[in-house]
């Protein structure tokens, strides 16, 4: 069963647009952001640490993939910095006000992107 939901995820990802992969990044990263709020709520500090991590892996990406020829992506750019840094400071002082920052704002993102996505689609 896994196997078949593995292939699934790769063919998704394989066959998406440039936009839906940045779609999908914005939600894997809300994904693991929400598990490690509940791995600092349940003192699980492994699940914390992995799922900052992976967090911190997509926002490196997303980072990456900016066109700095924008001026919105210079501002991105800085707010993915301060994302980091905010899930740094999470990490170390098992901060749960931290980490709901950085979700609602990557949640934010995440819904203009698709709103922006729609908009672009209907043209």
């Amino acid at each position: 069963m896994q196997q078949a939901v593995n292939r699934y995820y790769e063919t998704q990802i394989k066959t998406a647009t440039p936009e839906e992969l940045t779609l999908m990044l914005y939600n894997g990263c809300i994904r693991f952001l929400k598990q490690a709020l509940i791995g600092v709520e349940n003192k699980d500090f492994m699940s914390k640490n992995t799922n900052i991590t992976k967090a911190v892996d997509i926002i490196d990406e997303l980072q990456a993939t900016l066109d700095m020829n924008y001026d919105i992506s210079t501002n991105l750019a800085s707010l993915y910095e301060y994302f980091k840094q905010r899930l740094i400071f999470a990490s170390i002082k098992l901060d749960l006000d931290a980490l709901q920052e950085v979700i609602g704002m990557v949640t934010d993102l995440r819904d203009a992107w698709n709103e922006a996505m729609k908009t672009v689609k209907h043209k």
